[in-house]
């Protein structure tokens, strides 16, 4: 199916639907959060009934983005449609769409995406799925307001930690540029996502910088259950502290292994651009980007951090041996 036909049959769906329930994935981020307000309130605006869900709720440093408290951990009722929203797999939903079986459109940017829905829009040259969002809401009939602005604005500068990854792209700042011209005030959101941090988030950073390791090119750090307790944070993920260690000089691997409830090991990789880790995480049953992937893992921390550097060593040597001395690759 075309690119073309894959709108024209999204935006076909959205007309005929009356009750229609959107899903975003756990753990959520701000392109989770922003793509699910941002097409859930334009939805509602085209008088739908469009009920938003994401397992783990929204984390605090998005409830200011209005919407943001109509958003529930489970869903409620019958719909007529089903649609995902920056999931590159059905695991990534949770246990939202328990009993709701193939989601009927799943939209994302991953390149790890399995093509789970029974419409599959996936742009990978996106830097988010609010990129998409923001590039087809008028062509698929659907109204942006200052609200939804906002919304898809967050999922821009989040994903692009700030307009700063090296996937950024002039289409991805003329998108960010149509959300200011509806009124959305960048800069108030750029210090409100990315700036400010909680006290207690600030504390569980203390506890990663604290033991963080490094081995040649490759730096990781570990946090516990126990270290979220006594930080106070209520987050399940390493409140973006993977962004900060990735400031960190002369490497090119950053990795944080973050225990979870369930007794699963959370692990985030960030890379330098032209070190793929997804094709690690996917190896860990996760995905991602080249550069931003992630996976969650059963085991100990000891034997998933163990089996985690091994396995992401490999890829570095194998990286190395791609290049000569002289900086040319191999043929």
């Amino acid at each position: 199916m075309t690119n073309r036909s894959l709108v024209d049959s999204i935006r076909d769906r959205f007309a005929t639907a009356d009750r229609i329930l959107i899903v975003s994935h756990i753990r959520p981020d701000g392109d989770a959060v922003g793509s699910l307000l941002g097409l859930g309130l334009s939805l509602q605006a085209r008088g739908k009934i469009a009920q938003m869900v994401i397992d783990d709720g929204v984390p605090s440093s998005f409830r200011h983005l209005n919407g943001s408290d109509s958003v529930r951990n489970r869903p409620e009722g019958d719909f007529d449609l089903c649609v995902t929203l920056d999931c590159s797999d059905l695991m990534r939903t949770g246990e939202a769409l328990t009993g709701y079986g193939i989601p009927d459109i799943n939209i994302d940017h991953h390149a790890t995406n399995s093509k789970f829905g029974r419409i599959n829009f996936v742009d990978t040259q996106a830097v988010s799925t609010t990129e998409i969002i923001i590039d087809h809401l008028e062509n698929w009939g659907l109204p942006i307001n200052l609200d939804i602005a906002d919304a898809l604005l967050t999922g821009l500068i989040t994903d692009t930690i700030g307009f700063r990854t090296a996937n950024i792209t002039p289409k991805a700042l003329r998108m960010a540029a149509r959300m200011m011209e509806t009124g959305s005030d960048l800069s108030r959101l750029y210090h409100q996502v990315l700036l400010t941090k909680s006290f207690q988030a600030l504390r569980f950073w203390g506890a990663g910088l604290s033991t963080l390791e490094r081995d040649g090119p490759m730096v990781w750090t570990t946090l516990t259950m126990a270290e979220r307790i006594a930080a106070g944070y209520g987050g399940r993920d390493d409140a973006d502290l993977i962004n900060l260690m990735s400031a960190i000089e002369d490497a090119k691997i950053w990795i944080i292994f973050v225990e979870q409830p369930n007794g699963n090991i959370k692990v985030s990789w960030r890379s330098q651009p032209g070190i793929d880790v997804s094709k690690v995480a996917m190896g860990f049953g996760g995905g991602g980007h080249p550069a931003a992937s992630g996976a969650e893992i059963s085991g100990s921390i000891d034997q998933v951090r163990t089996d985690v550097l091994q396995d992401t060593f490999r890829l570095i040597n194998d990286n190395h041996k791609q290049i000569e001395p002289n900086g040319m690759k191999n043929e």
